[in-house]
């Protein structure tokens, strides 16, 4: 297994264990393909819930750019949303699961098609 399947595998841990959700596996290879080199950099692979500017990041980088989406309220409610499905005190909330979730939430698997 290579390193990227073992880092999938654990994505897909996360979303069973922690998020309480049966992942779409051919869907969380692409999004995690998608997010390039940043799922080995161990600052990068992460998301600082925490921290409205990374928030903001996601939003504009990922919901606006990547899938396409209209700068409106409801990206950074799903973002909250998807925050707290993952769990406040999950320290480690990794960018490829909340990308995951944030496509499903959005209904935006097509953008992976």
């Amino acid at each position: 297994m290579g390193k990227r399947d073992e880092w999938i595998a654990k994505y897909a841990d996360d979303l069973t264990n922690k998020c309480g959700m049966t992942p779409d596996m051919d869907l969380l290879t692409k999004v995690t393909i998608g997010c390039g080199p940043s799922i080995y950099n161990a600052d990068a692979q992460t998301v600082a819930a925490s921290q409205e500017s990374e928030l903001e990041l996601v939003k504009t980088n990922f919901l606006m750019k990547k899938l396409g989406m209209a700068d409106s309220p409801e990206l950074m409610e799903g973002i909250h949303k998807v925050v707290e499905i993952y769990g406040q005190s999950e320290r480690n909330k990794y960018r490829a699961v909340i990308y995951y979730m944030l496509t499903k939430h959005f209904g935006k698997e097509a953008v992976y098609g």
